[in-house]
C-alpha cells in the first residue's frame, strides 16, 4: 500500500500546485460566480468573496492539505492512518466514506452540465448560434436540455474524457493533463477579458465588480458570498486531502494553500471581467441567475464579430475549467478504491465511470423526461426537487459543509498542536496561532451558518 502512494506522488510542487488550482478552478468559478455576482449587487458580493477566500478557505484549506499529507493516503485511508499514527478514533473513517459518498453524488450531476459546454462548443463552431435573439437562445438552451440522447451523448463524452485521464495515474494522467490545461484555461481567460475589455462596457463592468454598494449587502448576500468561497475552494470532502496526500514533504502546505486560493479566486475575477463588458455592451441583464452563461450570453456571441469563434473558445474554457476538477473528484474516489482493491486503476475507473454515467441520468432526465417527477415533496426542504435537484442538495448543501465543519474540526481539534505545527513548519508563531484560531473556532462557526440558511 505504501508503494502504491509513493508512485501517485507529484513529480515537483509545481506540478502539484497546477493539479491542485485545476482542481478547484471549476464551473464554479465561471458559471457560478458570474451569476451569483449578478444576481446579488455585485462589487459588495466580490469584497466579502475575496475576504472569506482569506478567513475561512485559506484555513480550511491548509488544514485539509496537512491532514492528506500527515495520513498519505486516501481519506478514508488516511482517517486509518492517523488513528494508528496520531491516536484518533479510528471511527473518522467513516467521515472519510461518507465524503467520498458526497464526491461521487457532485460529480454525478457534474459530468452533466459539463456535458453541455462541448454541445455548445461544437456547435459555436459550427455556426448553429449564430444571430440567436432572445427568443432563439431560449429555444436552443430548450430543445437542448429537452433532448435526453443529446446530453447522454455528450455526458457520456465528458465521463470518458476524465476515465481516460485518471485511468493513467498521477504522473501518467493528472499532471500531463494539467501541464498543459490550465495555463491553456487562463490563457483563453486573458483572450476573453482583452476581447471584452476592447469591445465591450469594460469601465461598466469594472465599477460593477469592484465599486461596492453596501445597501446591498443583506446577511443572505454575505452567506451566499461566504458559500461561494468555501465551494468554490472545492474543501470539506477530500478531494485535497487525496491531492495532498501527494504533496512533496518539501513543499509548504500554507505557501501552497496561499497559492491555490489566490488562483481560484483570481480565475473568478477574470471570469467576471471577461463576460460583464458583453452583457452590458448588448444591453443583457447582469442577473440572470444560472441561465447567464448559456442562455444570455449565447445572444451576445450570435450578434458580435467572430461571435462563432469567440463563443467557442469561451466554451472550451469552460470545458477545460470543468475537466480540471472532475479529475481532482474522481481520482479522490479512485485513491480509495486501488488501496482496496486487486483491480489495476485502469480497471476501476473505468467500472466507476460506468455507475458514474448510470447515476447521472437521473440529473439528464430531471430536464426532460422527469422533469415533473419530485418524489420527496412530503419533506418541506425537499418538496418541488426533481432528481437533479435532490443530488444537488445533498451533495452540495448538506454533505460538503458538514465535511468543511469536520475538516476544521480534525485539523484543529483532533490532531495535537505538536503533529500540526510539525507537519506546517511555520516559522512565525503569531501566524501559526492565528490559523489555529481561525481553523478551530471561525471557520466552524461560518461554515455552520452557511448549512443551516442552505437548509432553509
Amino acid at each position: 500500500m505504501a508503494d502504491k502512494t509513493t508512485a501517485r506522488g507529484w513529480s515537483s510542487n509545481y506540478l502539484f500546485l497546477l493539479a491542485s488550482i485545476g482542481s478547484t478552478v471549476g464551473l464554479s468559478n465561471v458559471w457560478k460566480f458570474t451569476y451569483l455576482v449578478g444576481e446579488n449587487g455585485g462589487g459588495a458580493f466580490v469584497l466579502v468573496y475575496l475576504l472569506s477566500l482569506l478567513i475561512i478557505g485559506i484555513p480550511v484549506l491548509v488544514a485539509e492539505l496537512m491532514i492528506g499529507r500527515r495520513g498519505g493516503q486516501s481519506i478514508v485511508g488516511s482517517m486509518l492512518v492517523l488513528s494508528k499514527k496520531e491516536g484518533i478514533s479510528k471511527y473518522w473513517q467513516y467521515f472519510g466514506w461518507i465524503a467520498l459518498l458526497g464526491v461521487f453524488l457532485i460529480l454525478s450531476f457534474y459530468c452533466v452540465i459539463a456535458g453541455l459546454t462541448i454541445d455548445y462548443a461544437i456547435f459555436s463552431l459550427m455556426g448553429s448560434l449564430s444571430h440567436l435573439d432572445a427568443q432563439s437562445a431560449v429555444s436552443y438552451y430548450n430543445d437542448v436540455l429537452g433532448s435526453p440522447i443529446r446530453i447522454m451523448f455528450f455526458q457520456g463524452l465528458f465521463v470518458a474524457a476524465t476515465v481516460w485521464i485518471v485511468a493513467k495515474g498521477v504522473q501518467g494522467g493528472l499532471e500531463k493533463s494539467v501541464s498543459w490545461m490550465m495555463p491553456a484555461l487562463f490563457i483563453i481567460l486573458v483572450v476573453l477579458l482583452v476581447y471584452a475589455a476592447i469591445t465591450g462596457e469594460f469601465l461598466k463592468a469594472l465599477k460593477f465588480m469592484f465599486a461596492p454598494d453596501f445597501s446591498k449587502l443583506t446577511p443572505a448576500v454575505v452567506m451566499t458570498a461566504f458559500g461561494q468561497a468555501f465551494f468554490s475552494l472545492g474543501i470539506g470532502l477530500g478531494v485535497m486531502l487525496t491531492y495532498g496526500a501527494y504533496m512533496p514533504r518539501k513543499s509548504s502546505i500554507l505557501r501552497s494553500a496561499v497559492t491555490i486560493s489566490l488562483a481560484d479566486g483570481l480565475a473568478a475575477i477574470l471570469s467576471g471581467l471577461a463576460i460583464f463588458p458583453i452583457v452590458f455592451q448588448y444591453g443583457l441583464s447582469p442577473t440572470e441567475g444560472p441561465g447567464l452563461l448559456f442562455m444570455t450570453l449565447p445572444i451576445a456571441f450570435g450578434q458580435m464579430p467572430g461571435g462563432g469563434f469567440v463563443g467557442a473558445l469561451f466554451f472550451i474554457l469552460l470545458m477545460f475549467a470543468a475537466l480540471s476538477s472532475s479529475i481532482s473528484l474522481l481520482e479522490s474516489i479512485i485513491s480509495r478504491l486501488e488501496e482496496v482493491s486487486s483491480w489495476g486503476r485502469k480497471r476501476i475507473s473505468i467500472v466507476v465511470g460506468i455507475f458514474l454515467w448510470i447515476l447521472g441520468l437521473g440529473t439528464v432526465f430531471s430536464f426532460n423526461i422527469w422533469a415533473d417527477f419530485t418524489p420527496l415533496d412530503m419533506i418541506k426542504p425537499l418538496q418541488g426537487k426533481t432528481i437533479f435537484g435532490l443530488i444537488d442538495y445533498f451533495g452540495s448543501n448538506i454533505l460538503m459543509p458538514i465535511g468543511g465543519i469536520l475538516m476544521a474540526i480534525i485539523g484543529g481539534w483532533v490532531l495535537s498542536k505538536e503533529s500540526s505545527r510539525e507537519e506546517l513548519n511555520i516559522k512565525d508563531e503569531r501566524l501559526f496561532y492565528i490559523w489555529r484560531f481561525l481553523v478551530r473556532y471561525i471557520a466552524p462557526a461560518v461554515v455552520l451558518v452557511i448549512f443551516i440558511s442552505n437548509l432553509s
